[in-house]
Order: structure tokens, then C-alpha cells, then sequence
């Protein structure tokens, strides 16, 4: 009769089995895995900025298109303290925040229902396909005029303008979250007789909400990049419009400023998105 091992434990002998070492294997990673990137991040930052001084202290570039770092860092102060163009930065940053944001949530307010309804039902899909797609690859300065002639020069134009830019990409990533989900998922759902507002918002919802996030983030950028046209039209305030005004009289630091101001804003509206799917969809790059 063949022996049974139980627990180190040799059945039929009284000697003790010798326990083996039990090793964990750790799986390899794959891509860029759980590795900080931190460091990474500020030594090309510090060299970006070593070369920016470097080639302005060269005079590679003329200076009147290449201001040195430390030049407009000085702009910064000035402009904090005198402001700019008939505006303290306060105001110039005030406005565009005021017409991003405003514009955001509308965006994601219109667009996130209705990318779910195209994700859900083939009418919806078949009708709000084909402007979506229409308009989704025009650049914001082709239809700036529309705006113009149709809403005026004052907020309306310019936050439209922004909605526009960023509703397609917000829609479209709800509509593909939906989409991607697993048919398996559904089925189990309804076997454990889950109803239709169930299935909605403990399947659908989750399993779409990642890319919904992705899209927002998306949008944002987007958003961003179209405020400086945005703020084209008959503005006094706003960071684009101090980047255009600056450009007029060749005052290359200012603009300078103005460009590392978006950055900060929309590194600074990106890391909330990113936090928010942390909390939201931590399983997100897990499964």
C-alpha cells in the first residue's frame, strides 16, 4: 500500500519528513510595471531646462525668439505684480478657468448620457454617429467664425467653442466603454436575476468607467488646446489672450509665461483625473 505525505509526516514511519523551503516566484513585469518613474521625470526635466539655458546663453537662437529660463522667471514676478495687457495674471487666469471648467462640465454632463446611449442602443448610435464623426476631426479654428456669427463675441462663443472640443472625445469614450464589455459579465448578471437598473449601474457603469475617465482626461487636453482660440474672439482676459497680445509686440517671455501657465493648469486638471481613478477604478490596469 503506497505511503501518504500529510504536512511533512511520512504515514507508516515514525521518522519526520524533511519540510521543503517553499520559494515565491514573482511574475515579470511587463511594460513599464509598478516601477516609479519619478526620477526619471525630473532629471529630463533639469536637462531640458539646462539645454533651454545653454543654447540662449549660446546665442544658437537669437534672443529676441529665445528668452533665457532665469529672463522669464523675472517676467513672471513682473507680470504678478504689474500684470499684463490691462490685467493682473489673477484676472488672466480667473477668466480661463472660468470658461474651461464651466465648458468641462457641460461636456461631461451632455456627453457621458449620451455615449452610454450609443453604447446601449443602435438608434441612438445610428443617429449621433454621423455628426459626432462629422465635426470630431474639424480643427476648433475652422468652425471659430460659425461661433461668431451664430452666438456673438461675448462668453457664450468661446465656452461653445470649448464644449464642441471637448464633448466628441467624452462621448465617444463612454460609447467604447460600454462596447468593451465582456458579453459573460451581462449574462451572469441576468442568471442571478439582476434588472435592467441593476445591470446598468453595477455592470455597465463600472466596466465602462475607466474609459470614461480616459476620455475626460482626453478632453481636457483637447479643452486646453483649443482656449487660446477660444479667447481669440474679442477677449480682454484670459491666458490665450495674453499669449496672442504678447506675440503682437514679439514679447517672447511673456508668452513663455503664458504657455507654462496652461501646462501647470493642465498637469494640474490632469493629476484630479488621475486621482479620481485611483479612487474610482482602482482595479484599473489589474485585471
Amino acid at each position: 500500500m503506497s505511503e501518504i505525505i500529510h504536512a511533512g509526516e511520512l504515514v507508516g514511519d515514525n521518522r519526520a519528513a524533511p519540510v521543503a523551503k517553499v520559494r515565491l516566484v514573482k511574475m515579470a513585469d511587463f511594460g513599464v510595471g509598478d516601477k516609479p518613474t519619478l526620477a526619471i521625470s525630473l532629471v529630463t526635466a533639469v536637462v531640458i531646462l539646462a539645454a533651454w539655458w545653454l543654447v540662449s546663453r549660446l546665442g544658437v537662437v537669437p534672443h529676441l525668439f529665445l528668452p533665457r529660463p532665469d529672463e522669464v522667471l523675472r517676467q513672471v514676478g513682473n507680470i504678478y505684480r504689474d500684470g499684463y495687457a490691462g490685467a493682473s495674471l489673477a484676472d488672466h487666469v480667473s477668466a480661463s478657468l472660468f470658461r474651461i471648467v464651466v465648458a468641462a462640465l457641460i461636456a461631461i454632463a451632455a456627453g457621458i448620457p449620451l455615449g452610454l446611449l450609443m453604447g446601449l442602443n443602435r438608434w441612438a448610435k445610428g443617429v449621433l454617429d454621423t455628426p459626432i464623426e462629422f465635426y470630431w476631426p474639424l480643427p476648433p479654428l475652422s468652425y471659430l467664425p460659425l461661433m461668431i456669427i451664430w452666438l456673438g463675441i461675448g462668453e457664450t462663443s468661446k465656452i461653445t467653442l470649448l464644449v464642441l472640443a471637448m464633448f466628441a472625445p467624452i462621448c465617444l469614450s463612454a460609447q467604447a466603454g460600454v462596447r468593451s464589455l465582456p458579453l459573460e459579465r451581462v449574462n451572469a448578471a441576468r442568471a442571478l436575476g439582476a434588472s435592467r437598473l441593476q445591470l446598468f449601474f453595477h455592470i455597465v457603469m463600472p466596466s465602462a468607467l475607466p474609459e470614461i475617465l480616459t476620455g475626460i482626461r482626453i478632453a481636457l487636453g483637447v479643452g486646453w488646446g483649443t482656449l487660446v482660440a477660444a479667447e481669440l474672439i474679442a477677449s480682454t482676459r484670459g491666458i490665450g489672450y495674453m499669449i496672442m497680445s504678447a506675440s503682437q509686440f514679439l514679447a517672447t517671455d511673456v508668452v513663455f509665461v503664458g504657455i507654462g501657465i496652461i501646462a501647470i493648469c493642465a498637469f494640474a486638471f490632469g493629476a484630479l483625473v488621475r486621482a479620481a481613478e485611483a479612487l474610482l477604478v482602482p482595479w484599473k490596469g489589474k485585471l
